[in-house]
């Protein structure tokens, strides 16, 4: 029984919930930060639950979780990604981040929020006018959307693909089907109004099939 009773344990997690939690969104951003084309380290990405927390401990501390990496096709352009408390975003609080961070030169911001924002503190992230600001509550991040088996493959076409797309079918790209802006693969691949994804679905029976959709 003794034994019986070890085997089962090995099932229960031990540790906090929200080291948990952090280990899981962290981990999410990492691979969005890689499949949006940023320089991620590989050792980063394998990183297991026991090693993040005899890392950064059983209550993280946010700053040491904080992430800034490059792109890899072009070097100037950074992302800072910041996570916050658990405490309701106020305004305060983003302006307190705006005053720290808005000055350096950035590409993007990503921000990361444990608990609800309010209406001011979303609309004067929406509307910061150095560089694009997106936020994600950390209950998105928990699972990589991505991952899921029945999700289709998407590739973001490149200018010059969308023009060769374009030209071929004799279309404008508001005549694509569309892909909102808000939505959840449009926002994890961080795409602008007017990015035309390819998107492949694959099905046993029906094989595979290509459509085209336009972010609006």
């Amino acid at each position: 029984m003794a034994m019986e009773g070890g085997c089962l344990s090995s099932f229960i997690d031990h540790g906090t919930v929200e080291s948990h939690r952090l280990f899981l969104a962290r981990r999410t951003i990492l691979e969005m930060l890689r499949d949006r084309g940023y320089a991620v380290v590989p050792a980063d990405l394998e990183l297991t639950l026991s090693t993040f927390r005899t890392t950064y401990g059983e209550y993280p501390e946010l700053e040491r979780l904080r992430i800034s990496t490059n792109l890899v096709s072009d070097t100037s352009k950074t992302i800072l990604v910041i996570f916050c408390g658990r405490e309701p975003v106020k305004l305060s609080n983003v302006q307190s981040i705006f005053s720290r961070f808005g000055k350096e030169k950035l590409h993007r911001m990503i921000i990361v929020f444990q608990n609800k924002a309010t209406s001011r503190a979303q609309e004067c992230v929406e509307n910061f006018p150095l560089f694009k600001v997106e936020t994600f509550q950390i209950t998105e991040l928990l699972v990589n959307i991505m991952k899921h088996a029945l999700m289709p493959k998407h590739e973001i076409l490149q200018d010059k693909e969308k023009r060769e797309l374009l030209e071929k079918y004799n279309v404008e790209d508001h005549l694509l089907p569309r892909l909102l802006e808000k939505d959840a693969v449009a926002r994890y691949y961080g795409l602008g109004k007017g990015t035309v994804v390819k998107v492949t679905y694959h099905c046993e029976i029906t094989g595979s099939h290509e459509t085209y959709r336009c972010v609006v």
